[in-house]
Order: C-alpha cells, then structure tokens, then sequence
C-alpha cells in the first residue's frame, strides 16, 4: 500500500506530485461549489439587503422571502406535477425506445441496419424547422394535450447510437448461448443486454431527465393557454418576466422601497436552486453507474 505524503518512507518526488494533485483538487472543488453556494446565498439573502452586492457564500440577513414570493404564484404546483410527471414519463419511454432500437441495429442478421443507422444519422444534421414542426403536431391533433411533451422526442439517434456502441462492446457469445438456451429475442434484450448496459442507460437517462425537467418551450408553443397542462419551467419563466415588469414599472420611485417590495435578481437566485436541487439529487443514485466499465457482466473463465 503506498504511504501518506507526510510519511517517512515516501520519497519526496512522491509527496510533492501528491501533494500538487490534493491542491489542485481543491481548487477544482472550490471553483466547482462556490458558484452554487453564492446563487444559494443570493437566494436566501433579504431583497433591500441583496442591492448592497458582496455576498459570498452565506447570507447577511436570512430569510424565505424570494421562495415565498415564488410560491405565490398560482400555477406553481400544477407545474411542478406535469414536470415531475412529464420527466418520469419521457424518460422510462425514452430508454425502453432507444435500448430497444439500439438493440435491434446491433444485431448482424438485421437486414436493414445500414439503411436505418443512415436514416438515424441524417437527423441529426437534418431538421424540419419549427414551422414545419409546429404544424405536424397540429395535424397530428397533439396541440393542447400532455403526449406533445412525450411523443415528439421519444428517439433521439443520439441516444441510440450511444447505446448501440456500449451493446456492441458486449461479448456476441452471451446471446448465443441465451438462444441456445431457448431464449426469444425479447427475452435476450430484457434479461441479458438490459442489466448489461447499466451504465449506457443511466447516463441516457440522466440526459433525458434533464432535458425534460428544464423544458418549457414546447408548453409556451404547444400548451400555453392550458392551465392544467403547464410545466414548473414555464411557470417559472413567467414570474422571472413578472417580477422583472413589476420592477420596470417602479424606476422613479425609491429604490429601497422598490427592493423591500421585490428583486428581480434574488427571485432569479431562487429559481435556479429549484430547478436545480431536483437533478442534483437525482444524479447520486446514477453515478455509481458512470465509473463502471466494459467488464460489467463480462464472460468469465
């Protein structure tokens, strides 16, 4: 085992490139956190206190004020449920959708692979518009109901090719002996390359649910005028823009008296640490997945 960097044994080429990478660890994490702690600060800092600016990490004068004013807002909670609700959804839909398109391309006696891979590959460079978009969900009647949040992204090439190339890395052999064993194609793709790509899907997965719960722009195009089918984001764009119009329409007043009523700046500080707090605990649960390489599962001797 190799001695601490303080130890007599260690040479002392070795403790000083240890002790290099322990500083510029802690630089990186430095770096990494204070940008959070201070929105978190600002976010949690009185509104009249916030204009005076120098807040680092902590707040000068805590309070729940910024939050409270947030949460005021009526359609904040309906929001909050389509988002949870459209981010769980989109997200199981979207890895069974690709897994199982990924699959089915890595397969060798899948005859038209090639034309599908090609015709995967050209929408990623390749896109309608949005005029032409908007028009097809009309058509399609999906104007005003929860599936335009699901439906539309459901496959991401993307994504598929991302999985393929883990499945690929898969030893051939271990669906040989799952047909030999009289297994189906469905029970191949569930019970062997399912648990097998684990850290493919966990980091699809991540990708996906970020960028469900951050979308708000097909609810302004799509579902603006229902109320029961907005997003958290949405919602929370609204009241960036309310209280930003509320603070212009007070420019000649008292900028104390302004502040003590409302800041844009510290309502924008809270929103972030919403929108942010779901992912970040969200993310643990799939990092262990990230670090763990080709031999997962792999053909032992």
């Amino acid at each position: 085992m190799k001695a601490g960097i303080f130890s007599r044994g260690t040479p002392w080429s070795d403790r000083v490139f240890d002790l290099v990478v322990y500083i510029v660890i802690t630089l990186v994490t430095i770096v990494t956190l204070y940008p959070f702690l201070n929105v978190l600060a600002i976010s949690l800092n009185d509104s009249t206190d916030s204009v005076r600016g120098g807040i680092t990490i902590f707040p000068r004068e805590f309070t729940f004020k910024n939050y409270e004013t947030i949460f005021a807002f009526s359609g904040l909670i309906t929001g909050l449920k389509i988002s949870t609700l459209r981010t769980v959804i989109g997200t199981v839909l979207g890895l069974i959708s690709a897994s199982m398109l990924a699959f089915t391309l890595s397969r060798v006696d899948f005859q038209g692979r090639r034309f599908v891979s090609t015709f995967l590959a050209l929408t990623m460079y390749v896109s309608g518009g949005l005029i032409p978009t908007y028009i097809l969900i009309k058509d399609l009647h999906m104007m005003g109901t929860f599936a335009v949040y699901i439906l539309p992204g459901l496959v991401s090439a993307f994504n598929v090719f991302v999985i393929r190339s883990f499945i690929d890395g898969i030893p051939y052999a271990l669906q040989e002996s799952a047909k030999l064993d009289g297994a189906n194609d469905f029970t191949i793709y569930w019970r062997v390359i399912l648990p097998l790509t684990k850290p493919a899907l966990a980091t699809i997965a991540l990708f996906l649910a970020v960028g469900q719960w951050n979308a708000w722009f097909d609810t302004y195009l799509y579902n603006g005028s229902k109320d029961n089918l907005t997003t958290l984001q949405y919602e929370l764009m609204k009241v960036i823009q309310s209280t930003t119009t509320n603070a212009d329409s007070f420019r000649g007043r008292n900028m104390t008296e302004v502040m003590a009523q409302i800041s844009p700046e510290s309502v924008k500080m809270a929103i972030t640490i919403i929108v942010t707090v779901p992912i970040l605990v969200v993310y643990p649960f799939l990092q262990r997945y990230f670090v763990k390489g080709m031999t997962l599962g792999a053909v032992k001797s």
